[in-house]
């Protein structure tokens, strides 16, 4: 892994329930009220719910009849990807205004470099705060926001204070906080490895890191030295500006293992919502569809079709990656994640342009 001489400055921005927030700020009779964007019909699925929804339990990616099960007042509102493109416009445009070193991850998510900044600012907690207040000023929408050394302590810390808020971990800091976090929040750990990791006594940060390479890469495959540097809150992965995106995918570790297609295909369906969500928000095609599934036993495979034109929508997508799981029927192990990636991308529409050694 390449070294860095001092601590980077990394600035993870979150905007709070985007989708869901867009909408009650655009429409006053929905504020206060539980919404979830998406379809509201026996087949679709939850796209972003408001937090006076999640209260109930509701989230991204739950079925809509199981949301509305939980929330009977539960209003579903029809997503507007082009709005939510404009105020992203928005967003990203803040960004700039402190660093080029821009790692998009979402519409309304990007990791900042801002170790050396576009307005000389030594405290990157102090750039955070601006970057908070502008998007507020401009959009009228909260976002959460963490700041550290790395990425992967970023990220954690700005999960810390949604909605709304801003946390800090520093150099001094960070060790102490990964040791105290239950395995459970780490981000790269599903639930299916959260388990895994608790039948082997690993319940938090400090339980982690008791253990050395060898041991994590023989339970845990190639994820091994990931989880063995994050336990000692170490991450070298750059801000990535510009990126130039080659594939779309999204993937989920199910709690139980899965035995039977129905189950398999259902447990599809919210992937597939996802990665055609993030193509139809960003203007993008795709020729090829990959399915990608990991067996109980940590073996993988991936099946791939690639077709003349774009598929054409979410139905298509479906329909493709069904004709895919269907041979792997019946099984002769349990599947433990399931995973749906769309390439040999076209852009239909241009893409949005774009260690500490003193005090964050």
């Amino acid at each position: 892994m390449e070294r860095f001489e001092r601590p980077r400055k990394i600035i993870h921005v979150d905007m709070d329930a985007f989708y869901a927030s867009v909408e009650q700020r655009d429409n006053p009779e929905l504020r206060g009220l539980p919404i979830a964007v998406g379809f509201g019909e026996a087949r679709g699925v939850v796209a972003a719910a408001s937090y006076e929804a999640r209260k109930y339990g509701v989230h991204s990616a739950m079925p809509s009849v199981t949301a509305k099960r939980k929330c009977p007042d539960l209003i579903f509102v029809k997503p507007r990807f082009d709005a939510y493109r404009v105020v992203s416009q928005q967003i990203h445009a803040i960004f700039a205004e402190y660093t080029p070193l821009i790692e998009p991850l979402s519409l309304d998510e990007a990791y900042l470099d801002v170790t050396e900044n576009l307005k000389g600012m030594e405290l990157a907690t102090e750039i955070a705060e601006e970057i908070r207040a502008k998007i507020k000023a401009q959009t009228r929408l909260t976002a959460s926001a963490g700041v550290s050394y790395n990425k992967f302590l970023a990220k954690m810390a700005s999960d810390q204070r949604k909605p709304d808020g801003l946390f800090v971990i520093t150099p001094k800091n960070g060790p102490a906080f990964v040791e105290a976090l239950p395995v459970k929040k780490f981000h790269g750990v599903g639930p299916a490895t959260a388990e895994r990791m608790h039948k082997l006594g690993i319940e938090t940060g400090a339980d982690l890191k008791g253990h050395d390479v060898a041991f994590l890469r023989q339970h845990f495959g190639k994820s091994g030295p990931y989880f063995y540097w994050i336990a000692r809150g170490v991450d070298e992965r750059q801000v990535k500006a510009d990126r130039v995106r080659k594939s779309i995918g999204a993937e989920d570790t199910f709690s139980v293992d899965v035995h039977d297609f129905e189950t398999a295909r259902t447990g599809l369906e919210p992937l597939i919502e996802k990665v055609w969500r993030y193509c139809e928000a960003n203007g993008i095609g795709a020729k090829t569809a990959t399915l990608k599934v990991k067996w109980a036993d940590f073996t993988q495979i991936t099946r791939s079709k690639t077709t003349a034109a774009p598929i054409a929508g979410a139905a298509e997508l479906a329909a493709i990656v069904t004709m895919l799981l269907s041979p792997l029927f019946p099984a002769q192990k349990g599947i433990r994640l399931l995973g749906v990636t769309l390439s040999s991308l076209e852009s239909a529409k241009p893409e949005i342009a774009p260690q500490f050694a003193f005090a964050l």
